[in-house]
């Protein structure tokens, strides 16, 4: 288990008050949006989390929490993914795959697998940073879900990973490695630690974190699928094996499907829990906190005998206030909160800071402005897992023809609701959507004026992710269009996105301004 260190200084607080459940008890998901692949630890009073952000930046979101329950986030720790040039248009499903979150030597540190490069480190002396730039420690293709152990008995190191078949054509299995003490190389060529072929009913085996306890070596690893599968447990005396299996969270007669795929942690009291995610389709992958206990025969017992709670004693941790990552932004100064991720590497002058409020986004030129999926200058967030409404005010400034802003879910199908100029220099409210296998957008409904150039924009987010758009030219909002189901990326949740676009063509094509990005709840 990873020891205790001393506490970091609380990070500045960045929540959002939300209702919740009575204070002694919490009601999951703890984390109700797409924070993909998580893992924990604590340092000190303060527990930190991070999670898969694949090719979204800045990458591997950081969270913080005094009672495993209410998270703020705190910043990223990855600026730009590597090599640059690579990511410079979006990558929906590569980049950064499941990270794991370490602290040792009075250090933070962070592994991942990019699926198509190899196995990242970084790390930091303070969760803030500053984080070092990543760092290679085993280049091939298909190497992900990497875990990193420092034996304190010993002294030794070890890193554990998985396989992606789409990279490697290998899955199933785990390889292991001795590690140099100080991260930055692997000592032997490796080893299949655990073969999931050999194990009666297990597929996909992946996701491992690697722990030591009461004398032995412990992978807690998911197998089955995101949408099915389940927990296991495997122990051995000796890191290489051989490991005896066990299946410790499954979903047994409730309503959460695959519950797997997460990090064990321990408070200062001694309690131990375990926060996996759900994969929930156009919501992406949201986080379950489950108690953990060791039964009479040495295995881990999660959530109530093997099943997932959905409300539960909370951690005996000091109270805190209901809190939860923030959403709603003023963008002060032009700035961004750190809930907003680019669909790829930025460049500058996408987004101006200036000395009021409001987003002002460059109207960017591309051959591709009739796909929103292939452009990198999507400023976006996670989609809410409750039903809500979006809204955004929006002010289109670009007099090229073709200018166009806009706010937009997107996914493996799209849908946006926005303002563009026309060839005659008026601005009309435009309604837009594309299938997944589409190649180019198109009108959802029949445009019309917007004679100031200025719209408030809404979308209302139904049960299944169903997405209504509504715009209000000075009118009151009037609904567009039909309802739009929003979809997943491969392995993402649907994302909401600001944008601002021209089509090619030379010299600059103008900007929008966007103020009062809220959400709330339906």
């Amino acid at each position: 288990m990873t020891p205790d260190a001393h506490p970091s200084p609380a990070p500045p607080a960045e929540a959002v008050t939300t209702p919740g459940p009575a204070p002694e008890t919490y009601t999951n998901p703890v984390l109700n949006a797409d924070w993909s692949d998580p893992d924990v630890v604590r340092v000190g009073d303060d527990f930190y989390l991070t999670a898969s952000s694949f090719g979204r930046v800045p990458g591997l979101p950081l969270l913080h929490s005094r009672d495993l329950v209410n998270w703020t986030l705190i910043g990223h720790a990855l600026e730009r993914l590597e090599p640059a040039a690579e990511f410079r248009a979006p990558r929906h499903d590569c980049g950064v795959w499941a990270p794991s979150l370490r602290h040792h030597d009075d250090r933070f540190w962070i592994f991942w697998g990019d699926p198509d490069q190899g196995i990242f480190q970084i790390n930091a002396p303070e969760i803030r940073g500053p984080w070092t730039r990543p760092h290679l420690v085993k280049e091939g293709k298909g190497l992900i879900d990497a875990c990193p152990l420092w034996d304190e008995e010993t002294g030794e190191a070890y890193l554990v990973h998985a396989w992606a078949k789409s990279r490697s054509g290998v899955k199933n299995r785990l390889t292991g490695h001795r590690m140099h003490p100080d991260g930055t190389s692997l000592l032997d060529a490796g080893k299949v630690i655990v073969d999931g072929d050999r194990i009666p009913g297990w597929f996909t085996l992946e996701g491992p974190k690697l722990y030591r306890h009461d004398g032995w070596f412990w992978i807690l690893a998911p197998a089955g699928g995101v949408e099915s599968g389940w927990q296991g447990a495997l122990r051995s005396r000796g890191f290489f094996g051989p490991y005896e299996e066990r299946v410790v969270l499954e979903q047994k007669d409730t309503d959460v499907n695959g519950p797997h795929q997460g990090g064990w942690v321990r408070t200062p009291s001694g309690e131990d829990w375990f926060l996996h995610f759900q994969q929930r389709g156009p919501y992406g992958r949201v986080v379950h906190l489950q108690p953990m206990s060791w039964g009479t025969d040495g295995w881990p017992v999660l959530g109530a005998d093997g099943a997932p709670v959905a409300v539960h004693r909370k951690p005996g941790l000091p109270p805190q206030p209901a809190a939860a990552p923030a959403t709603d932004d003023d963008f002060p100064g032009g700035r961004f909160g750190r809930q907003w991720q680019w669909t790829a590497n930025p460049q500058d002058g996408w987004a101006t800071q200036h000395s009021g409020d409001g987003l002002r986004l460059a109207c960017v030129r591309s051959a591709d402005a009739h796909d929103l999926r292939k452009l990198p200058n999507v400023l976006t967030q996670r989609l809410p897992g409750t039903p809500s409404a979006v809204e955004v005010e929006l002010t289109l400034h670009g007099e090229e023809p073709g200018a166009r802003a806009g706010l937009a879910v997107l996914g493996d199908a799209f849908g946006w609701i926005g303002l563009q100029r026309g060839a005659d220099g008026t601005v009309h409210l435009v309604h837009r959507f594309a299938e997944a296998v589409a190649e180019q957008e198109r009108d959802a409904d029949h445009p019309r004026l917007a004679p100031e150039g200025r719209v408030r924009l809404r979308v209302e987010i139904g049960a299944g992710a169903r997405c209504r758009f509504l715009a209000d030219v000075g009118e009151g909002f009037r609904s567009s269009g039909p309802v739009f189901a929003a979809t997943p990326w491969r392995w993402v949740g649907a994302l909401l996105g600001l944008f601002a676009l021209a089509p090619a063509g030379p010299g600059h094509a103008g900007a929008a301004t966007f103020a009062r990005f809220r959400i709330t709840d339906l």
